[in-house]
């Protein structure tokens, strides 16, 4: 089944400890994905995003627009539209705002299914 989703008008909430906004673009309420959440999430200046995959998630976070600081393993790489990061099971990385303007990410959720 095709459903549009029009991302303008889903919800924006604030995220706690500074780490922007975020709005569910995809999940099982509005386009009835069983396993499977995605999300728009803004960054602005001084503020981050702690990606931490559970012990039973996969996640993807794309630069959509603006400039960051990804850190992995202790490293820092400076990232901008079309960049991203894959994280396993288990693993932690952030992302920083950088530069001027706003930070636009795309963050996909995709629980881990047993074989």
């Amino acid at each position: 089944m095709t459903v549009f989703v029009d991302t303008t008008k889903c919800e924006r909430v604030s995220a706690e400890d500074m780490q922007g906004e975020y709005a569910e673009i995809v999940n099982k309420a509005l386009c009835d994905a069983d396993n499977v959440v995605g999300m728009l999430r803004w960054l602005e200046g001084g503020q981050h995003f702690d990606i931490a995959a559970t012990a039973d998630t996969y996640q993807l976070v794309y630069v959509m627009e603006g400039d960051g600081v990804i850190t992995l393993n202790d490293k820092d790489y400076d990232v901008g539209s079309g960049a991203g990061i894959y994280l396993e099971p288990s693993e932690f990385a952030s992302i920083a705002q950088a530069g001027d303007g706003t930070t636009k990410l795309f963050h996909l959720v995709v629980p881990k299914l047993d074989s």
